[in-house]
């Protein structure tokens, strides 16, 4: 978080709050001893129509997204911030997906994604092919006349009162 403040002519404040993307540091700092990202930094640097390109606090970027090297453990962090992060709910591998894509490259971004959401509990518990089929909805039946039909609804299983009843 950058934060800047500024105090104009007339006496007024103006703060200014910067964000940076959580993992961006980590990553540029991760790219410099991945072998892989630095030839295609030196191709990028050698061929101007390359979609590689650096960006000007030094990251590689291939067409505007962030390049991640296949480390596992960094890969984890940034899946699992965009899959149970405190601002996601468990998107689906889509979802997940097409949101990821906009900010991140890297070889088999797909594969990871969906890899990770398969292993996600959560996830598979509320898949529908995991709930009991609800059936087909049955219409009330109108009556013509009040009273004339009466029904009940006995509940019980319940935790005993003082009086000894568990059922309503």
């Amino acid at each position: 978080m950058i934060t800047q403040l500024t105090v104009s002519d007339d006496g007024s404040i103006l703060a200014e709050l910067g964000a940076r993307l959580i993992f961006l540091q980590e990553i540029c700092e991760l790219q410099k001893s991945d072998k892989d990202l630095q030839a295609k930094r030196k191709q990028c640097e050698a061929d101007t129509g390359s979609d590689f390109i650096i960006s000007s606090d030094g990251c590689l970027m291939f067409k505007d997204r962030i390049c991640v090297l296949k480390n596992d453990k960094l890969i984890q962090k940034i899946l699992h911030e965009a899959h149970s992060g405190c601002l996601s709910i468990h998107p689906g591998s889509t979802k997940m997906y097409n949101d990821l894509k906009k900010m991140y490259w890297w070889n088999g971004i797909k594969r990871d994604i969906s890899e990770f959401v398969s292993k996600c509990l959560i996830c598979q518990q509320v898949k529908a092919e995991h709930q009991v089929p609800s059936g087909l909805l049955q219409p009330i039946m109108v009556l013509k006349w009040k009273w004339d039909r009466i029904t009940m609804d006995f509940v019980s299983g319940f935790p005993l009162t003082p009086r000894k009843k568990d059922a309503i």
